[in-house]
């Protein structure tokens, strides 16, 4: 585990940290996708978690689910292209479950990539602590609230 702003942080997974989003792979496949800790920490109270639909596509950098905050309404970009496989439907009926565990009864999306690459550009293992302190020090969420 990584700590990172007073939160462990698993370091199996991987991390988008332009879009504060973690990935997990699963078997068959398929990937968990859910917001980080500090995403959540930023936006404040989830209000409302409208995902993209199942069977639909969604290209890299663009949204795959919409969520409504005290402090920030905008879409969770995905890192990578692909499909959507299955919705958290808990989620949908209590969003706050981003807040109160975002690492596992919190997770958003299952998704297929498109490709084999998607985790190119991503960070995982012993990099996450160091990765996402640099992260916090240029102040680079900043630029994503205005």
């Amino acid at each position: 585990m990584a700590l990172v702003d007073g939160k462990n942080y698993p370091e199996h997974l991987y991390y988008d940290l332009e879009n504060q989003i973690w990935y997990e792979p699963l078997p068959e496949g398929v990937i968990r996708a859910g917001f980080t800790p500090i995403a959540i920490k930023l936006a404040g109270e989830v209000l409302i978690f409208t995902p993209k639909r199942v069977a639909k596509d969604f290209e890299a950098q663009r949204s795959f689910a919409i969520i409504e905050c005290g402090k920030w309404v905008g879409a969770a970009r995905a890192a990578f292209a692909g499909t959507v496989v299955a919705s958290n439907a808990e989620l949908e009926q209590r969003p706050r479950l981003l807040n109160e565990d975002s690492f596992s009864a919190g997770w958003m999306l299952i998704v297929r990539p498109a490709d084999s690459g998607w985790r190119d550009h991503l960070v995982t293992g012993a990099a996450v602590g160091p990765a996402f302190a640099a992260w916090l020090a240029s102040e680079a969420y900043k630029d994503r609230a205005e």
